[in-house]
């Protein structure tokens, strides 16, 4: 399993953090490994609500496939078309009105030849 490490961390934050981990009775690594799984669980949740799509073997409510341990599945090197889709909707959520047509630019490039 992979180790994190967090450098210069300010002073007032790490007593914050080592209070709140007190106050739930916690250690602070245990503390620590909650704040980043709530992050994860929110990132995952706020993925699968972006894509509307759901894969043959997701469960209910998921919108990626997932491994027997929880994690996303993914494909070294490459993204899902349903990735892409959710990134693209991400940055550019009104559909693009301006510019060429794609079949005008074929069209061009066919009677030119």
């Amino acid at each position: 399993m992979p180790n994190l490490s967090i450098k210069d961390v300010p002073e007032p934050w790490a007593q914050a953090l080592r209070q709140r981990a007190e106050r739930n009775h916690r250690s602070l690594q245990g503390e620590l490994m909650c704040l980043v799984e709530q992050a994860v669980s929110t990132a995952q949740s706020e993925l699968n609500s972006t894509l509307s799509f759901k894969a043959s073997n997701a469960s209910p409510g998921q919108g990626l496939e997932w491994d027997r341990l929880g994690r996303p599945i993914t494909r070294r090197g490459t993204k899902t078309i349903e990735q892409i889709y959710a990134e693209h909707l991400i940055r550019f959520p009104q559909p693009i009105t301006e510019g060429p047509m794609s079949v005008d630019i074929i069209r061009q490039d066919r009677d030119s030849r």
